[in-house]
């Protein structure tokens, strides 16, 4: 039986036009106060004629097989080839930062005790430094290759 506009519409009903009202936006049909202004009559309807209106300028979308859930095509890369070499950077300087204020406590520790503070800092540096490295050089030879 198909649904008559004067029947009253459930909440999963809202929700599938409010999904569907996300990917208009997310395909640049909709402003996001349209989406908003839209999105608050979504939530206050109470049929499916009210919901119908809602989205009666919009080509239809099925929401099983929505684009943005589509695979990659062949030998496309998620992530642009800047994003690895900004994610080791910013890596790095989390090692440089967290090394830096390490040697300062120990130096502090050192000058207050008054005597030898063996150099902590290193356990801190060293296993992470060393994995850092890892990743550096073993991301330049992919690239290089």
């Amino acid at each position: 039986m198909a649904a008559a506009p004067e029947m009253r519409a459930s909440d999963g009903d809202r929700d599938r036009v409010a999904a569907a009202l996300r990917e208009h936006v997310a395909e640049g049909r909709l402003t996001i106060d349209e989406f908003n202004e839209r999105l608050e009559r979504v939530y206050q309807s109470r049929t499916y004629g009210e919901l119908a209106t809602l989205t009666s300028d919009l080509p239809e979308i099925d929401l099983h097989r929505l684009p943005a859930a589509t695979a990659p095509a062949q030998g496309a890369h998620p992530a642009l080839p800047g994003d690895k070499a900004r994610s080791l950077k910013g890596a790095w300087a989390a090692w440089a930062g967290v090394s830096a204020i390490s040697w300062l406590f120990w130096l502090l520790a050192f000058v207050a005790s008054g005597h030898f503070v063996p150099p902590w800092p290193l356990w801190v540096m060293g296993p992470w430094g060393i994995i850092l490295l890892v990743n550096t050089i073993s991301g330049q030879s992919r690239r290089d290759s």
